[in-house]
């Protein structure tokens, strides 16, 4: 029952609802006292041949009177108490989804996506049931339970009400160890579940890559597998979940046997009517369903258990980067000042930044170089603060950028990453993105700058085209200038292209290029590329080998050099050379 008691917080806040609800599921408990005690009475009048046409009306009358009651009552606790439930799983889904958005890479890094979806939906499903269900077992076998105890003590017979629950500590007993091999069995189910919703979401991610090399069959095996293990985990819950209703139906029936066999003897004693008999046979088949409530009480319970201590765990992980007190809430400017001398992801790896020392004015541009793995992301992302530089600091406008909140740090900031996402929405929503209130022609604008306008118009639906899941429906130089031109309409202080230009030929490079010489001027930009005439237009560059700054100054300083940078740029030209050549021939 511990769930209940983690819950208390959400059922004081609703305690109006819940408090009125459980008083009218006892009020109906309390009514459904009343139609076996009719039973009785009619009964008795059949005996004693007493039962007249005016005393039948008048309590089928009662009778009808009290259903249509119970019915209205029934409506209302379901509203009151079911409604209430239904909320706390939109606050606990509203709540997962805040915490989702607010935390760093660091924890998507170590957490799967189709883990964080099951406990959006499987997990919250369980704890409501608790919340709705579960009271309502509890409440209505507690309630119904005593009424029905009491009224067959007081009313008919105290001695064979003791008779009749001799069999209940052993109910007591057998739902108890059933709840604790529930709890864990459950617990493995729903991670079962989890592992199986990360294996779809990653399978249809990449469904593409899957056909082009042949793996379906593998993949379906895979599938086939995970889908066996959650069935087989379901299957042991199951198993369990098998175990409360014949053990409380044997109950039952060893006290309607206990209430017949020793009910028959009072009768025969004369100490009961055959009418008090047949009352508290009925009143012993009201008793069923608290019995009945009282096991599923403890699979629901736990299986509600279970889900709010997995979703409890997510929601207690702390957030790694926060605003500090008093942080600067006005979004900084373009003039970048780095000084890290060290940052690692994690304090068991080697450096990934060493030594980064530069300025760069507001205005200009920054150029990244060097080979895959050299750290060109990992210095963009550290000024996005999705990491924390322990040793070293970078400032904006001479103040460092974690003394910035992070909503007016990531104002100024404008990203277009590696990996290109693109929502299944149109082109135009995909590119508004940033700026939903921006018009149709501010979009239109935008693309023209990412060099993607002819493309656009090229398509039936023009800029109303549903792109699809990722992007799907575009190729990747495509999806690359609809990025660049969702961060161009944003128009941020400080744009960042990660290697945004590498799907496109030169020609659209180079146009892209101009479009943002014109548009960025005032404003800085950071452009990190593998192919250098994406940077040679660059006020400084930089090139970055295992995370330390081998080479920098601008494309002519560099090319005196006889570095890293001039024997790349030579080779990339002698490539370009070659295959304007091939071409031509």
């Amino acid at each position: 029952m511990r769930v209940f008691k983690d819950l208390m917080w959400y059922f004081k806040e609703q305690k109006w609802k819940y408090g009125g609800g459980i008083l009218v599921l006892a009020l109906v408990s309390f009514l459904s006292l009343l139609p076996p005690y009719v039973v009785g009475l009619i009964v008795d009048h059949i005996v004693e041949n007493t039962l007249t046409q005016d005393i039948l009306l008048r309590w089928m009358v009662i009778l009808f009177v009290l259903a249509v009651t119970v019915y209205v009552l029934r409506y209302i606790w379901r509203i009151l108490i079911f409604g209430s439930a239904i909320r706390l799983a939109r606050l606990l889904r509203n709540q997962l989804y805040d915490h989702f958005s607010r935390m760093s890479a660091s924890f998507f890094q170590k957490r799967r996506t189709g883990d964080l979806m099951a406990h959006a939906t499987n997990d919250i499903r369980a704890i409501e049931q608790t919340a709705g269900v579960g009271v309502l077992t509890l409440v209505d076998s507690l309630t119904m339970g005593g009424f029905v105890i009491i009224t067959m003590a007081a009313t008919i017979s105290w001695e064979l009400t003791l008779i009749a629950l001799i069999p209940m500590p052993f109910m007591a007993f057998a739902t108890s160890k059933y709840g604790f091999m529930l709890h864990k069995r459950f617990a493995k189910a729903q991670a079962a579940f989890s592992s199986l919703n990360d294996k779809v979401q990653e399978s249809m991610s990449a469904v593409r890559v899957t056909k082009t090399f042949g793996y379906e069959e593998n993949e379906v095996t895979e599938f086939k597998k995970e889908s066996d293990d959650v069935v087989e985990k379901n299957i042991q819950v199951a198993k369990v979940d098998a175990l409360f209703d014949p053990t409380i139906q044997i109950i039952v029936g060893l006290s309607f046997f206990l209430s017949i066999v020793f009910g028959a003897r009072y009768v025969v004693l004369g100490d009961l009517t055959i009418g008090q008999l047949t009352a508290f046979t009925v009143y012993l088949g009201l008793l069923i369903w608290p019995m009945l409530a009282f096991g599923w009480l403890f699979n629901i319970v736990e299986r509600g258990r279970a889900s709010y201590d997995r979703v409890n765990r997510l929601l207690q992980v702390k957030q790694d980067i926060v605003d500090k007190p008093g942080a600067v809430d006005t979004p900084p400017k373009g003039n970048l000042d780095f000084q890290i001398n060290e940052f690692s992801y994690t304090d068991d790896e080697g450096p990934a930044l060493k030594d980064i020392f530069f300025h760069l004015k507001r205005g200009q541009t920054l150029g990244i170089a060097g080979r895959t793995g050299s750290g060109k992301t990992t210095l963009a992302k550290t000024l996005m603060r999705d990491f924390e530089i322990k040793n070293g600091k970078i400032l904006l406008d001479g103040t460092p950028h974690d003394e910035y909140t992070l909503d007016a740090l990531r104002a100024s900031l404008g990203y277009v990453p590696q990996d290109h996402f693109l929502f299944s929405a149109t082109i135009a929503d995909n590119i508004a993105f940033a700026r939903p209130e921006a018009s149709y022609q501010e979009i239109i604008e935008a693309a023209k700058l990412a060099a993607i306008h002819e493309d656009i118009t090229r398509f039936d639906e023009g800029y109303e085209t549903i792109v699809g899941e990722r992007g799907v429906t575009l190729s990747g130089g495509q999806k690359q200038r609809i990025s660049i031109a969702r961060a161009l309409l944003a128009d941020p202080e400080i744009l960042i292209l990660d290697d945004s230009l590498s799907a496109v030929d030169a020609k659209t490079e180079e146009q892209i290029l101009h479009a943002l010489r014109d548009v960025r001027r005032g404003k800085t930009t950071l452009i990190t590329a593998h192919r250098l005439s994406a940077i040679k237009h660059a006020d400084l560059i930089l090139v970055l080998e295992q995370g330390v700054i081998i080479e920098q100054g601008d494309h002519a300083e560099l090319m005196k050099e006889n570095g890293w940078y001039r024997k790349m740029y030579d080779h990339q030209q002698l490539e370009s050379l070659v295959e304007k050549g091939g071409r031509s021939s």
